[in-house]
């Protein structure tokens, strides 16, 4: 390969130790973590990394202090190790800084990676064309490029995942070229080493249907079969679960003695999810954060600093097709360098269409165009249930994504779209704005100034955007015919498509040519690869009948026909699980909420979801995480109301709400174990909630869950579970505060004050209103603030709830600081410890007393926050509450900061950064590494401080906490020198 300006190519080994040469002189890579930058860069293939990103791959969640300006150092040795004649001052050609972070240049280097990928690659083109032979001959090329386990001598959680991901697709490519040669009728010269390859992978399916096929060509048949039930006594008793339908369909065939036992369908492996290096030229608590355990009273935070969003869904690796369509969207792109306008491009047409899936290839295909990143939002237009997305709510996630605090996004549709257009102003952004309703529901999500590229679909023509917006529509229909064919053979295999051309194209017409049908028969295909495509054609036209609901107007695309040939073809409990999933409110479910609904254990219900994600009638669009097609979620709440009744739906109901409203409060405990608790009525069903092991868990459930908790409590006030609702919302807001899901919670909490007023539910609307008021004075609504809390106050103090009013006393308090009543706030907190002293609360007692020496820090009087301070000290640590006591700690530093006591802060400071670390909460440990840093800095020990704020800000990104790009800028101010740094943000007091 010629490298631009006549530049040496350097060559990197990967599959292997990892090791680099220029010229055939091998380089000195430097110390482990300097080697383990270098990984995260090749295999970033040209994409650029952000520091934390860097950070996090090489030290991981607890980088050492100074890991930010460790890490600039290894990329500076690493530009003169791979530019060694760059003349002074002149530009890196290789390692670039790219945004806030670092990219490696691939058109200038080749790897054993990149040789590896472009082998496989070959050989499969070669095999797709006859040429059996020449595609095993390549395939041993690719093999022989493994040197080793990858990135050998390469620390860190990035090296050990990568490590696992290539191994894995070292096997891939293994049984690949054994299936290979078993098309070639190699069987004997194939078995030994199949043999050794399965004792050493005991639990690959694939490799033992492979000797399956060996050992009963060789004549050896008692033998195969003796392997069968190894392999299935393994699988039982390691795993839990039976040999999977393509490998019992191998057994089958093997006890009928079937004469053309073909090798069975492994698939080629799939292009690596990390993009590699290529071998081609074109490469391509404390005082800011609230009242220490319970975060009641936190200040706000300056609103944003710049980020690169990437929210693009993973492109489709079988994508087949659409290359007029693709050509007409091509066309729409102005000249790269020269961006005029906003371009709206627009994909409608009938569901199951493929709409979806092309608007994310093409988006991928485009997305280098824009430098300042990708947004995607599933708008939810024609979901069941009314969960179509408001566009607020998809503002909000925008502007969160883009830089924008929480606390920064205005509530108001037409404020937070004027925000959004003046943060989008001058920005290259590629928008793809999925499964849109109508022109309303969009038309606050486009950009207002040029440069920036929207896609949306729509199963609706949305002739309002294209005549008042100037959208280029683009109507979605079948495939053609050749490509259907093509869709069926990348998925089946050609083997079998040229085999039986009636039979394929006799599916492709019953499928109606729809990628979403075709893609059904195809996975039921490949799980039965025994089966004749004219008996599964045959099984097609016996089930075809009408589809009022799914045909857009065209009595041709039976797609319901095909989702019940392939439902009826479920096993019983599978299929009940189909039906039951139509019931969940959320976008997507996890594994433990489908158990719930099933009424069985979560390990039996996971394989039944295997079972459905295998018929393509349920998509894993992340581990553990399952979502419907629209389409398919609406066959299954048909079937469900025909087949299961209302009363075995009210109780499957019944369990979901039982086990988020358990486990929310699980979580809650978890994250909180001290604060004072709501009692919950004792479950009537056997629900399985989750239990925790940690705090970190139990945020990382919150997260993930986030849009569905959000829409279980709208269900359960909608569904008559007015309890489950308002108490499901308690147990969320204290901790969806924590990780800044406001906007969330003025929903969840509007959702539980309807439903406790409409069982004359007291305490229910009392912690409704209290949540609602709390959250106004988040938004600086000081009328709306002071009703909610007021009506909440006497509410509480109505039922005689101690605990309620003390807390909304202490939210009282909060607003009261915030509009610099401190003599109102110091009553309040007064009644609050009165209260907590009288329930015998000494951990909340010790909380309030932190609180009122934050008040007295505002008030300037930092002796007496000192005193109270130290005080909720001793306390927290006479009870044996770490979290309360880090918190206070953290507190006793900012009063010494202010009192220009450097020193004593920042020993304080540690304290509380170790015990932070040691609970495992992350965010607080990231906001006292900020005051640390704040500490330092006025001290005058930039180092120190620019070291802590890299912490901090590493922790931040790694929960994806979005005060992360508020601390980048900050930090890119004290080091603007060394672009690409991601640094600390929030300025410390409030």
């Amino acid at each position: 390969m010629s490298v631009t300006g006549g530049a040496e190519v350097l060559r990197f080994s990967l599959l292997g130790p990892l090791r680099a040469w220029r010229a055939g002189t091998e380089l000195p890579l430097g110390p482990p973590q300097q080697r383990a930058v270098l990984a995260v860069l090749l295999l970033r293939g040209g994409r650029a990394a952000g520091v934390g990103e860097l950070v996090d791959g090489v030290w991981g969640p607890s980088p050492p202090s100074g890991a930010v300006p460790m890490l600039r150092t290894y990329v500076s040795r690493l530009r003169r190790l791979l530019e060694p004649a760059r003349p002074a001052g002149a530009p890196p050609r290789l390692v670039m800084s790219v945004g806030d972070g670092y990219a490696l240049r691939t058109e200038e280097i080749t790897s054993d990676l990149g040789v590896f990928e472009e082998y496989l690659a070959r050989a499969e083109r070669r095999r797709a064309a006859g040429d059996s032979r020449g595609a095993a001959r390549l395939l041993d090329s690719a093999l022989a490029a493994w040197q080793g386990p990858a990135l050998g001598g390469v620390p860190g959680p990035l090296a050990r995942a990568e490590r696992t991901r290539l191994t894995e697709r070292r096997l891939g490519a293994q049984e690949y070229r054994l299936r290979v040669e078993l098309e070639l009728g190699r069987h004997e010269a194939v078995l030994p080493e199949l043999k050794a390859l399965r004792d050493a992978q005991p639990l690959r399916e694939a490799v033992c249907e492979l000797l399956l096929v060996a050992l009963y060509r060789c004549g050896r048949r008692a033998e195969a079969l003796e392997i069968y039930a190894r392999t299935r006594r393994t699988l039982v008793d390691e795993l839990g679960i039976e040999p999977g339908p393509s490998l019992r369909a191998a057994h089958a065939r093997l006890l009928s003695g079937d004469p053309d036992l073909s090798p069975p369908a492994v698939p080629v492996p799939a292009a690596a999810t990390s993009a590699t290096t290529s071998t081609t030229a074109d490469g391509g608590a404390g005082p800011d954060t609230g009242p220490a355990d319970d975060h009641d009273g936190t200040e706000p935070v300056r609103a944003r600093g710049d980020t690169q969003p990437s929210q693009l869904p993973a492109d489709l690796a079988l994508f087949t097709g659409r290359e007029a369509e693709l050509g007409l969207v091509e066309a729409l792109l102005p000249a790269a360098d020269h961006p005029d306008k906003a371009v709206i491009g627009l994909v409608n047409g009938m569901a199951g269409a493929g709409k979806t899936t092309l608007a994310v290839h093409w988006a991928h295909r485009v997305a280098h165009r824009f430098p300042d990143g990708s947004l995607y939002v599933n708008l939810r237009g024609y979901t069941q249930g009314g969960s179509v997305m408001h566009p607020s709510e998809a503002l909000e996630t925008f502007l969160v994504a883009l830089g924008v605090a929480p606390q920064a996004v205005p509530e108001g549709l037409d404020a937070q779209a004027a925000l959004y257009r003046s943060v989008l102003a001058r920005r290259r952004v590629l928008i793809v704005l999925d499964n849109a309703r109508d022109t309303e529901q969009i038309r606050p999500l486009l950009p207002g100034t040029p440069g920036c590229l929207v896609i949306v679909t729509s199963r609706s023509r949305l002739t309002g955007l294209v005549a008042g917006h100037g959208a280029h529509p683009l109507t979605l229909g079948p495939l053609t015919g050749d490509e259907a064919r093509a869709m069926l053979t990348r998925r089946i295999g050609r083997a079998r498509v040229e085999a039986e051309p009636q039979a394929t194209d006799a599916i492709v017409e019953l499928c109606a040519r729809l990628p979403l049908a075709l893609a059904i028969v195809a996975a039921r295909a490949a799980h039965h690869p025994g089966f004749r495509l004219a008996d599964i054609a045959a099984e097609l036209r016996e089930n075809h009948g009408s589809l009022d609901a799914f045909t857009g107007g065209d009595a041709r695309t039976d797609v319901r026909a095909v989702f019940s040939w392939s439902y009826h073809a479920l096993p019983r409990q599978a299929a009940e699980l189909f039906r039951r999933l139509s019931l969940h409110p959320g976008p997507d479910i996890g594994t433990a909420a489908a158990a719930a609904l099933a009424a069985e254990p979560a390990r039996t219900v996971r394989a039944r979801l295997s079972e459905l994600t295998g018929a393509s009638l349920l998509g894993e669009h992340a581990p553990g995480r399952y979502a419907f097609h629209d389409l398919l979620r609406a066959y299954a709440g048909e079937l469900a109301d025909a087949e299961d009744g209302a009363e075995r739906r009210a109780a499957a109901l019944l369990r979901l709400h039982d086990h988020y409203l358990h486990t929310t409060h699980n979580a809650s405990a978890t994250i909180g174990p001290l604060r004072e608790t709501l009692p919950l009525p004792s479950s009537t069903t056997d629900s399985g909630p989750l239990r925790f092991t940690g705090r970190k868990q139990a945020m990382n459930w919150l997260r993930a869950e986030r849009h569905v908790l959000r829409a279980v409590v709208e269900q359960a006030a909608a569904l008559g579970h007015e309890d489950h609702a308002w108490r499901t919302a308690v147990g969320l807001d204290l901790y969806f505060d924590r990780l800044g899901f406001w906007h969330d919670l003025m929903e969840i909490n509007s959702a539980a004050l309807r439903a406790a007023r409409a069982v004359g539910d007291r305490t229910g609307e009392a912690h409704a209103l209290r949540g609602l008021g709390f959250f106004h004075t988040r938004f600086a609504h000081s009328a709306e603030a002071r009703r909610d809390l007021g009506r909440a106050l006497e509410l509480f103090r109505a039922e005689g709830d101690a605990f309620g009013e003390a807390r909304t006393r202490r939210c009282l308090a909060y607003q009261a600081n915030g509009e610099g009543r401190f003599a109102v706030s110091l009553d309040h907190y007064a009644h609050a410890r009165e209260l907590y002293r009288g329930e015998g609360s000494t951990s909340s007692e010790a909380i309030v007393l932190n609180e009122v020496g934050w008040t007295y820090i505002l008030l300037g009087e930092h002796h007496k926050a000192l005193e109270h301070c130290e005080k909720a000290v001793a306390l927290h640590q006479e009870i044996g509450d770490p979290v309360g006591e880090a918190a206070a700690q953290d507190s006793v530093g900012y009063a010494h900061h202010q009192l220009g006591q450097y020193g004593a802060a920042v020993e304080r400071f540690e304290r509380a950064v170790t015990l932070y670390r040691e609970i495992g909460d992350h965010y607080l440990e990231a906001d006292t590494l900020r005051h640390a840093g704040d500490a330092h800095l006025a001290a005058g020990d930039r180092e120190t401080a620019v070291a802590a704020f890299g912490r901090a800000l590493a922790l931040l990104e790694e929960t994806g906490h979005p005060e992360a790009p508020d601390l980048r800028e900050t930090l890119r101010g004290l080091d603007e020198p060394a672009r690409g740094d991601t640094g600390p943000g929030r300025s410390g007091s409030t």
